[in-house]
């Protein structure tokens, strides 16, 4: 595989797994947005329709399992199941409800069930599996939801449909990627995301609104990377569809412009006051009991008010329950009414829902749980909240019932708050802003790849690669990718090389995918890292070295799904070897486990933890520096004792094998190194570090390489020491840092003329 071939693999995008279909054979019911969603999902094979309420998932879904050509099990909510049948036949389709497996008695066609069936069924005979209104998946079970994902892995045709979701819903999205097979929920909080402090709301740079990182005592937040929000969104673009309305993505709107929507907080007040158990006086509402109270206390102020509005206003109205005992009075209370409860047969629930929908009662009493999630209730245009909890989702999915496109009226929605529930009425708006602020958002930076993904556009190219050159008296430092530069340099030329390379961390740095470190795994990072390997063995002079500074690295519950340590110096010595240099030996170079602990906030290096189970301490983690040899004579001995650089005492403390004496703050400095987008703070190797390589394994005069120039150390010692330097750096703002370093080098270090004095 050449490099290229290599970066367009490296890729984080769901690659097609189903087959390619003419937009003819889809039904021309469909809109032509609709068609052209249908043609991708197959396509894609396994995917997700992210669409708000009315814009034909249904219909989606239904092609989507005809058109694949395979036995298809449909999940769905009980009664948009029976929905779902009903709307099949707008597009002459026919789906059969089910309930078990012995119902399925033919091959290639489309079945539907309910999610709470799925052990009736015997998942190995279909083909094609599509879950409506998926949003769900985060409420069942999270034994129901694994047992979901166990039986329909192997199952080729994935689909999955509900409304669009928030982009920090990463409960939602995560549980989805995993249904469909793209990656565990842990691993995509690891390409994309970090744990980061926050306190309030702040907007990017971008527009995306995020968080701001502040102290500990503030608590954490997962959060997109800084350098990620691009590959984030492409990806999610390269498995889900997100849409709103049909000129999100260019298309046109006709027969899908809302009508109004008209929401009427009412603020009633009782006529005796509410003061809870043990109190003098009401203080809050504070948790799930005290607001049951609450509700119970006022329902009767409540039942008045509906009553009034019941008797101003015409048509059909579906009221909104949080509380059973709510229910239970309005059902008494009201005339022309029907309840669906909880607890009422399945058959019975699907069919009341369907006679309200046919109009043959008024009202509809029900809960959001039950009725509120995937149902069309354009047949009539009123609701009113009887109560309202703090669930934002349930809130909307209520009124999207019935303000939907199809509605022809418009919708009339009255909130009845009482005088003690007022925060649950302001923590609604709030995440309703919320909500609409990151739906937005969403929209605006996947639209771009989507497009891309349904055909209408070419595919964009996210590496930001640009490259430069500086070349002053004693260095040349080269902006660029060291796979594509180093093949510039000409072979046998280089005397020594010194760096560290960066270690697999997503998006620290830089969003390209020419970054090494942004590799998903080890096995992408080695192979990344073995084209730089293998051109630094081409370049070197036979017989003379590379000094490569790695450690350990801490294994991450999130990332690697243990706590440990993980042996990157063995895997770096395993890659060298397997491109053809020795490995001759490492040196270790003492740190003060202290001021790591602090650095990293690891706990295995804390008192506290030596305190409390020092099983779970460990050892500062130490730096090492691993030291390989190309394979040849040399042509120029090292000679460091003739050049005035070494003496049998300094030979003797750096043969040791332990480096000590070198101070971990001996470095550039780099505050102003790190970009605003940056995770973490650069790491510049100590400058001490670098000169026991130089002054070991080169001579004054000759040519010290780094493929990672950073901010320049390696150049800048070199230049120090009398030698020529070369730097390669694919950062722009850490290469103008460096060639800033290094040409006060060239200044500062003029009148030491090392080289003169061999």
């Amino acid at each position: 595989m050449d490099y290229k071939q290599f970066l367009d693999g490296k890729r984080i995008k769901f690659k097609n797994h189903g087959i390619d279909i003419s937009k003819d054979v889809i039904h021309p019911f469909l809109f032509d947005f609709q068609k052209d969603i249908v043609k991708w999902a197959i396509r894609k094979g396994r995917c997700s329709v992210f669409l708000d309420t009315g814009l034909g998932k249904s219909y989606i879904a239904a092609e989507f399992a005809r058109l694949t050509r395979q036995n298809t099990l449909m999940l769905a909510p009980l009664s948009v199941a029976r929905q779902t049948v009903r709307l099949a036949k707008n597009i002459d389709m026919e789906i059969k409800y089910v309930r078990n497996q012995s119902e399925i008695t033919d091959d290639k066609k489309v079945y539907i069930t309910n999610y709470e069936m799925i052990d009736h069924f015997d998942f190995t005979h279909f083909g094609a599996i599509v879950c409506d209104e998926s949003s769900l998946f985060k409420s069942l079970d999270g034994k129901i939801r694994k047992k979901l994902v166990n039986l329909c892995k192997d199952i080729p045709f994935r689909l999955c449909c509900t409304a669009t979701p928030a982009p920090n819903d990463l409960a939602e999205i995560g549980n989805h990627a995993e249904f469909l097979g793209i990656c565990t929920h842990s691993e995509m909080l690891s390409m994309f995301f970090i744990h980061a402090n926050i306190q309030e709301e702040t907007t990017h740079q971008n527009g995306m609104v995020t968080r701001k990182k502040l102290g500990n005592k503030h608590g954490q937040e997962w959060r997109i990377k800084n350098h990620a929000y691009d590959a984030f969104y492409k990806w999610m673009a390269s498995w889900s569809v997100s849409m709103r309305k049909p000129s999100d993505l260019d298309y046109n709107d006709n027969g899908f412009i809302l009508p109004a929507l008209n929401i009427e907080p009412l603020f009633i007040e009782s006529e005796m006051d509410y003061v809870p158990d043990g109190e003098l006086f009401f203080s809050g509402v504070k948790g799930f009991k005290d607001a049951a109270k609450v509700k119970r206390f006022t329902s009767n102020d409540r039942l008045t008010e509906t009553k009034r509005i019941l008797q101003e206003n015409d048509g059909q109205f579906i009221i909104w329950c949080w509380l059973q005992s709510e229910a239970d009075l309005l059902k008494k209370e009201l005339d022309d009414c029907i309840e669906v409860r909880g607890d009422s047969a399945p058959e019975y629930k699907a069919q009341m829902i369907e006679d309200f929908q046919d109009g043959k009662f008024r009202i509809l009493i029900t809960k959001p749980k039950i009725a509120g999630f995937g149902m069309n209730f354009q047949n009539a245009h009123n609701m009113i909240f009887f109560s309202l909890s703090h669930s934002w989702e349930m809130y909307y999915q209520c009124i999207r019932r019935m303000w939907r496109f199809g509605q022809a009226e418009q919708v009339n929605v009255w909130l009845l708050i009482s005088e003690y529930e007022k925060d649950v009425h302001n923590n609604i708006q709030k995440k309703e802003r919320m909500a609409e602020a990151m739906k937005e958002n969403l929209i605006k930076h996947i639209k771009l790849y989507e497009a891309e993904e349904l055909g209408m556009t070419e595919e964009i190219d996210m590496d930001r690669y640009e490259d430069d050159i500086y070349k002053g008296d004693k260095f040349t430092a080269i902006l660029g990718d060291s796979c594509e530069k180093l093949q510039e340099i000409e072979s046998n030329s280089i005397h020594l090389t010194v760096y560290s390379p960066p270690f697999a961390d997503l998006y620290t740095y830089s969003p390209s995918n020419r970054d090494l470190g942004n590799s998903l795994n080890w096995e992408e990072f080695f192979g990344h890292y073995s084209f730089i390997i293998r051109e630094l063995n081409r370049i070197t002079k036979p017989g003379r070295l590379t000094c490569v500074h790695v450690s350990d690295i801490p294994a991450m519950a999130v990332r690697d799904g243990y706590i440990g340590i993980k042996d990157f110096p063995g895997k770096v010595i395993e890659a060298h070897e397997k491109e053809g240099w020795v490995f001759t030996g490492r040196a270790f170079v003492q740190k003060n486990p202290q001021a790591q602990a602090i650095r990293t906030k690891s706990k295995a290096l804390l008192f506290t933890q030596l305190r409390k189970d020092s099983s779970d301490s460990r050892p500062a983690l130490i730096d090492q520096i691993l030291i390989f040899k190309k394979d040849g004579e040399n042509d120029s001995p090292v000679r460091p004792v003739d050049n005035g650089e070494m003496d049998n005492e300094r030979w003797i403390a750096w043969a040791h094998g332990i480096w000590l004496g070198i101070s971990e703050s001996d470095v550039l400095k780099y505050a102003n190194a790190n970009d605003a987008d940056d995770e973490k703070h650069i790491c510049p190797l100590q400058l001490g570090t670098i000169e026991r390589c130089i002054k070991l394994y080169s001579n004054p005069g000759e040519t010290v390489l780094t493929p990672f120039m950073g901010i320049g150390s390696e150049v800048y010692q070199a230049i120090r020491y009398g030698r020529i330097g070369i730097g390669i750096e694919l950062k722009r703002s850490y290469y103008d840092i460096a060639v800033n370093n290094c040409k006060f080098a060239e200044h500062q270090f003029a009148q030491h003329d090392l080289f003169s004095q061999a």
